[in-house]
């Protein structure tokens, strides 16, 4: 494989995935580990991804606030437009962070009157912009690499929580294999974050559809909706309504 392919193929799953690792680079590409260390840190000199230890991270998942790094934008307000459907007046709402929940936020109305509980400090600070919405931001360490809170503190404050409606971005999604991702202590953020509501939507960009990553979030009995930038009758989302999940 040459050098731009392998370039490719690791910024495609960079941009679906957020990170990569590199072992999971190795297996993928089937080269050398240093062939792989070499690739990213020429694709960070160029300021494609962000190099760190044992992988990388995506420019947007960084720089949340800086919208001509967010990749597949147009396709995340859309997402975000049609999310706002299921927003109501007095709700009590859960969100984890990421570029997808950051643009659904900037797409809020004006007037809406809700709570939000959140783990990002970023989906914090826009929310702050609404003069009827009460933000509340559940502390404890905070993750360099996701840009969230996370530990035990932060799992416990989660799980006194009853919201109406949990808004979570996802790494992977398949029909079978449920909601996947990377890192072990985002895992156990999502997995409290969804059993602290009556209602969990996915927000989810229709590339990362089928696609699984190494450690289990759910399965997709835990989703009440699915909603992509894939008109809601598309074929592609018929394994996902098979489930019982409600796609907008």
């Amino acid at each position: 494989m040459l050098k731009k392919e392998r370039h490719d193929l690791i910024m495609r799953q960079i941009n679906l995935h957020n990170r990569v690792l590199t072992s999971d680079l190795v297996q993928l590409l089937n080269v050398s580990e240093d062939t792989i260390r070499r690739d990213l840190q020429e694709l960070c000199d160029r300021d494609q991804l962000i190099k760190v230890h044992g992988g990388a991270l995506s420019t947007s998942y960084q720089s949340s606030f800086d919208d001509k790094n967010v990749y597949a934008r147009e396709a995340k307000i859309a997402i975000a437009k049609k999310a706002i459907s299921l927003i109501k007046d007095g709700m009590v709402i859960l969100t984890g962070g990421g570029t997808t929940i950051i643009e659904l936020v900037k797409q809020l109305p004006d007037h809406l009157q809700a709570t939000f509980f959140t783990i990002s400090p970023y989906v914090a600070i826009e929310l702050a912009k609404y003069a009827k919405i009460e933000v509340i931001l559940i502390g404890g360490l905070f993750s360099k690499n996701s840009q969230v809170t996370y530990g035990g503190h932060v799992i416990n404050q989660l799980s006194e929580i009853n919201a109406d409606l949990c808004l979570l971005g996802t790494s992977a999604m398949h029909a079978q294999n449920g909601l996947t991702d990377t890192d072990w202590e985002i895992n156990q953020l999502k997995k409290t974050m969804l059993n602290s509501c009556k209602n969990a939507a996915v927000l989810c960009i229709s590339e990362k559809l089928n696609t699984t990553q190494r450690l289990k979030v759910a399965s997709l009995e835990k989703i009440n909706y699915l909603i992509t930038e894939l008109p809601a009758t598309s074929h592609e989302l018929d394994a996902y309504r098979t489930k019982g999940i409600k796609v907008l």
